[in-house]
């Protein structure tokens, strides 16, 4: 039993084995499609030839033994009867060509008898067959027997008016002749094809190497890649498909390269920005414990700082919670029908009075009543955010504007204000982790670097888009379009 399931084991792995190296290979196939489209128009042509060699030949002897016929008839029919045996000089005549198309040759008369035989066996003998009557109508036959590799010609013998039918001239003749240059010309054709087989062979093994070469290049390329970044690009350009392949591989490869310096950037970012709290703490800290009979309101002041510099040190802590939540969450949203409407009311009523301490007017536009399958909790997230955003980075005495409107498909919501807006080159980057346009300002204004790449996470779980159209010192509009129905 153990041999038997080595066996099978041994089956099974073979079996595995062509399949994924050898059958599955793209040279072994273009190896294969080679040496089909060699041998198979080989073979189709070594058939046609051959059959249409042997049609021709047996036409040509038939035409031949028909012009004979017709010789020999107009002698016989000269005498205007076949009664008796025939004149020695168209026997001699008969006999020659019975000899010369290696056949046999019998004249018939009306009552079917037989009046001549080259081979001199049916002389007055009775033949009856319908190719005879059919002739003795005055229609001549012809038929090959390729059975029997014969061809039996009938020619009827006209009177010398030409009316009257006085008898048959059947020949058959042998086909032995065409046979023998059929089976030389086949043994031809069988070394013509073998040899054509064996080039289209070596040509396919050549030009299978050949063309899989450029893609064992990119194979060889892109395990240089899973080793670590190469500093050269893909270039393939032997094929339409290699060039298109390396295209989307080169394309691949660079947005790995934006991703990994994202990450090491985002890594340095929240380094920076949790230890600058930290250094701040520290410094005032030290600089309590430097001094001595310390007046109790410059303690007061002093730890007034610290608590400021902890309340940055938290908010950026809950900002990067928020984002490695919604990344875990990406696949567990909590969908509910919500009145979008009201839900963008309830938001706003949260912020207008951090909008009033710096006179901003913050004003809603409903075109129409909204209702979506959204996750509230991270939806709201997202409009905070960008509401948030709006106020931080306004004017005094500013405005923020957000509208609300939808189709069949997609509600569409805008938050607009008239802040000091955004640069040209730092648009494409707004949505980054901790980018921020002006660091310093921002930093006095209190921001994270965090709102929008929150705001922009929270869009996309919800399947939708988010674009920002920015004047720089005339204000930024963000544009969200979010399906009204969620789809997984």
């Amino acid at each position: 039993m153990s041999i038997q399931n080595g066996v099978l084991v041994i089956i099974s792995g073979v079996k595995k084995y062509l399949t994924n190296h050898i059958l599955g290979s793209l040279r072994f196939r273009i190896i294969l499609l080679m040496v089909l489209a060699g041998a198979v128009p080989a073979m189709i042509m070594q058939a046609v030839i051959l059959n249409s060699y042997e049609a021709r030949a047996v036409d040509v002897r038939t035409a031949e033994i028909q012009n004979q016929c017709t010789i020999l008839c107009n002698q016989l029919g000269s005498t205007g009867s076949l009664n008796g045996r025939a004149a020695e000089s168209i026997r001699t005549e008969l006999v020659q060509m019975s000899n010369i198309y290696d056949g046999r040759v019998l004249v018939i008369d009306r009552n079917f008898q037989v009046e001549e035989d080259t081979y001199d066996m049916d002389i007055g003998k009775t033949i009856v067959s319908a190719d005879v009557i059919h002739c003795l109508e005055g229609t001549g036959t012809s038929n090959y027997d390729e059975k029997n590799s014969y061809i039996e010609v009938t020619a009827p013998i006209f009177d010398a008016s030409g009316e009257t039918v006085l008898g048959v001239l059947l020949v058959s003749v042998s086909t032995d002749s065409i046979e023998d240059n059929l089976s030389v010309l086949d043994g031809k054709a069988d070394v013509a094809w073998v040899t054509m087989i064996l080039v289209v062979l070596v040509l396919a093994f050549l030009l299978g190497f050949v063309m899989t070469r450029p893609f064992q290049r990119i194979t060889r390329s892109i395990s240089a890649v899973t080793e670590g970044y190469d500093d050269h690009y893909l270039n393939e350009n032997a094929y339409t498909e290699t060039r298109a392949l390396s295209e989307a591989f080169n394309k691949m490869l660079g947005r790995m390269r934006i991703l990994d310096d994202s990450r090491n950037e985002f890594v340095s970012n929240v380094s920076h920005e949790l230890k600058t709290p930290l250094t701040s703490m520290k410094v005032l800290a030290d600089s309590l414990l430097s001094q001595e009979e310390v007046p109790p309101e410059l303690y007061k002041e002093f730890m007034g700082d610290l608590s400021q510099e902890i309340e940055r040190e938290n908010k950026i802590i809950n900002d990067l919670l928020s984002l490695v939540k919604m990344d875990k969450t990406a696949n567990t949203m909590n969908i509910t029908s919500e009145n979008i409407n009201a839900l963008v009311e309830r938001i706003l009523k949260r912020l207008r009075p951090i909008a009033a301490t710096r006179n901003i007017e913050v004003v809603f536009e409903s075109f129409r009543p909204v209702t979506a399958e959204v996750d509230e909790v991270k939806l709201t997230l997202a409009i905070s955010n960008l509401v948030e955003n709006a106020i931080k980075y306004n004017k005094e005495d500013g405005w923020i504007h957000v509208s609300l409107n939808a189709d069949h498909k997609y509600f569409y919501l805008e938050v607009a204000d008239s802040g000091i807006g955004i640069p040209e080159e730092s648009m494409e980057h707004i949505f980054e982790r901790f980018y921020r346009v002006d660091k310093s300002h921002s930093r006095e204004i209190g921001g994270t670097g965090l709102g929008l790449a929150i705001a922009r996470s929270a869009v996309v779980m919800h399947r939708g888009a988010i674009k920002a159209y920015s004047q720089l010192g005339e204000g930024t509009t963000f544009a969200v379009r979010i399906p009204l129905t969620y789809v997984l």
